[in-house]
């Protein structure tokens, strides 16, 4: 009689099974003590500085340049969205509230971005036009933060923008009346089918009245790169009331 032995390519798979499981419970024990203990989680940053000597003589340049690093960085799988950003807003009586929102078009004049004009964040602007942007690339232990003043983009260019969108994104636009509570999702999945039904694939869908773009006029842009020992360069371009920017360096 022949002894018999599990075929290799057989057992192979079971090997890296057993491989995975025993990796993933050590992962999930080191996630539940770190979670455990926030103070704990350390990142130390060995980026190269920042320097004045090496700015743009306007912010948006400055910011242009970031952002293109930023989306080479997403080509090479190192940052997730690099046009993803934190906005936060606060209503007339100075109560903040935060949310993420894609960044649609950047310029000399600002940062661009689109929402539903009864949203939270957009009826908080139209009492209280003041707004700060964070765009945190923590892979490239970067972040640029933003303070400045929000005004409604024109129907023009709303509409502009609209059209270049997904069908799909357009039909949502009109599906959802963000920010209000509603009791449960199949109601908004039926409002969508239903948009879908009246404005099939390749129909031009109309921009809806209540939807459009928020141009944020930058007063400071801080450029923030991390560095040893938490001594991290925060360079700021401050607004001068001649339309030039000044830049100062502040302590990490």
């Amino acid at each position: 009689m022949t002894d018999r032995f599990p075929d290799e390519s057989a057992a192979e798979p079971l090997v890296q099974r057993a491989a995975r499981a025993a990796a993933e419970e050590a992962a999930e024990g080191a996630g539940e003590e770190l979670a455990a203990d926030p103070a704990a989680m350390r990142a130390h940053y060995r980026a190269e500085g920042l320097v004045e000597a090496d700015l743009a003589a306007h912010p948006m340049d400055q910011f242009a340049r970031w952002f293109k690093q930023a989306a080479q960085a997403c080509v090479q799988g190192m940052v997730y969205e690099p046009n993803a950003m934190i906005v936060s807003t606060a209503d007339a009586e100075g109560r903040p509230s935060s949310r993420t929102v894609l960044l649609k078009q950047y310029d000399e004049q600002g940062f661009v971005f689109y929402t539903n004009y009864d949203s939270r964040k957009a009826r908080e602007l139209s009492e209280n036009p003041y707004v700060s942007l964070l765009f945190p690339w923590h892979p490239m232990a970067r972040q640029v933060i933003v303070t400045g003043t929000a005004r409604r983009t024109g129907r023009d260019e709303t509409a502009a923008y609209f059209r270049t969108r997904p069908h799909g994104s357009q039909l949502g636009a009109w599906a959802s009346a963000q920010s209000s509570v509603i009791p449960s999702r199949d109601e908004l999945d039926v409002a969508y089918e239903e948009l879908s039904a009246r404005y099939p694939e390749g129909e031009q869908v109309p921009v809806p009245p209540h939807w459009g773009g928020f141009r944020i006029a930058p007063r400071t842009v801080e450029f923030w790169q991390g560095r040893e020992n938490r001594l991290h360069d925060r360079l700021r371009y401050v607004a001068e009331p001649d339309g030039g920017w000044r830049v100062e360096r502040l302590s990490p």
